[in-house]
C-alpha cells in the first residue's frame, strides 16, 4: 500500500496574465531563474510532475498537459493535470510562487495526512481531504496545497455533474466540497505570488536583501550548473576569509574553486575538504607570523 507521503505535483501554468500585459508569467525570471523552475525546485520528491499550460523548457523532466477548453480556468486545468497522476497525494501549485520552499511542501504533505476533529460513522477520526496555506491576511491559498487524490477527484466529478462542466468556475467551488487543514503562512512568504509587475519587482528586490542574497545565489548557481550539493555557505566563507588573510586575497576564490573541483572529481565531502583547507591556511598564516616575529627579534637584538 502506498504511503500518503508518496505524491505527485500538478503545477498550473496557464492563464492570460492580463495584469502583466499578457506576458508569459511562468517564464519570467526572479533571481536569474524562471518562476516555474523555482516552483519545481520546491517539490523535488514528486513521483510525477505535471505542468498544465503551454509547453516551456524546464530544468527537470515534466509531463505537459492542457486544459479543455484552453483557457478554461483553474478547475479545468486542475482536472487536466490530475488525469496524469497516480499517487495518493497531489500537490497543487501555481507557477508564480518565487519563495515556495521544500520545507513548506513537506509541511503541507504532513498536514494533509492528519485527522480531523470530527468522528466518522464508525466513531474513528476521519482524515482530512488535504491541507492548504492560509496567508497572513487570512486568505486561503488553494493553489499552494496538498490534496488526497481520491477525494479531490470525487469533488471535481460532483462539481462537473452539478454544473455541467468545470470551465470558468472559481476555485471556491472546490473548497466547498472538501475538508481541508489550514496551514498558516504568517510572513506571507511561501504564499507570495506574482500577479503584477510590482510583485515581480518586489520579489527580485527581496532576494537581493542581505539575509537572502547568498543562499539565493548559491541555489541559482547549482540550478544553472545542474548539480545537487549541500553547501555550508558559512564554512566556505570562513575558509575564504582565512585564505585571503593568511595567504593572499586571490587565494580565497581559488581555494574554494579547488574544493569544489576536488569534491566533484573525488566524490569527497565538502565539509571535510573545507576543514582541511582551513587548517592549511591557519598553518600557513602561523608560519608567516612566526617568521615575521623572528625577523623582528633579530633586528632588535644588539650586536655583540
Amino acid at each position: 500500500m502506498n504511503d500518503l507521503t508518496d505524491h505527485d505535483v500538478v503545477v498550473l501554468a496557464g492563464g492570460a496574465a492580463r495584469r502583466l500585459g499578457g506576458a508569459d508569467k511562468p517564464a519570467l525570471s526572479v533571481g536569474g531563474r524562471p518562476l516555474l523552475d523555482r516552483v519545481l525546485a520546491a517539490c523535488p520528491d514528486a513521483a510525477t510532475t505535471v505542468v498544465v499550460g503551454p509547453a516551456r523548457p524546464t530544468t527537470r523532466a515534466v509531463v505537459h498537459a492542457l486544459e479543455d477548453p484552453p483557457g478554461g480556468g483553474p478547475l479545468a486545468a486542475l482536472d487536466a493535470g490530475l488525469r496524469h497522476t497516480t499517487a495518493p497525494m497531489v500537490l497543487v501549485l501555481s507557477a508564480d510562487l518565487p519563495f515556495l520552499t521544500a520545507a513548506t511542501v513537506r509541511g503541507l504533505l504532513a498536514a494533509a495526512t492528519r485527522t480531523t476533529d470530527a468522528a466518522g460513522p464508525d466513531g474513528s477520526s476521519a482524515p482530512h481531504d488535504g491541507a492548504m496555506l492560509r496567508d497572513a491576511s487570512g486568505r486561503d491559498q488553494p493553489l499552494v496545497a496538498a490534496y488526497r487524490a481520491e477525494p479531490l477527484r470525487r469533488a471535481l466529478a460532483r462539481i462537473r455533474a452539478a454544473r455541467g462542466g468545470l470551465a470558468g468556475l472559481p476555485l471556491r467551488a472546490l473548497l466547498a466540497e472538501l475538508v481541508l487543514e489550514r496551514v498558516p503562512d504568517p510572513t506571507a512568504t511561501a504564499s507570495f505570488d506574482c500577479d503584477t509587475w510590482e510583485d515581480i519587482s518586489a520579489a527580485r528586490a527581496r532576494i537581493r536583501e542581505h539575509g537572502n542574497v547568498l543562499d539565493e545565489w548559491i541555489t541559482a548557481v547549482k540550478a544553472e550548473l545542474g548539480i545537487e550539493l549541500d553547501v555550508d555557505t558559512a564554512a566556505l566563507l570562513d575558509l575564504a576569509r582565512d585564505a585571503a588573510h593568511g595567504v593572499a586575497r586571490p587565494a580565497a576564490p581559488l581555494t574554494t574553486f579547488l574544493i569544489g573541483y576536488a569534491a566533484g572529481r573525488q566524490d569527497r565531502d565538502v565539509q571535510e575538504l573545507a576543514d582541511r583547507a582551513a587548517a592549511l591556511a591557519h598553518r600557513w598564516a602561523a608560519e608567516g607570523a612566526s617568521d615575521a616575529g623572528g625577523a623582528a627579534g633579530a633586528e632588535a637584538k644588539p650586536a655583540e
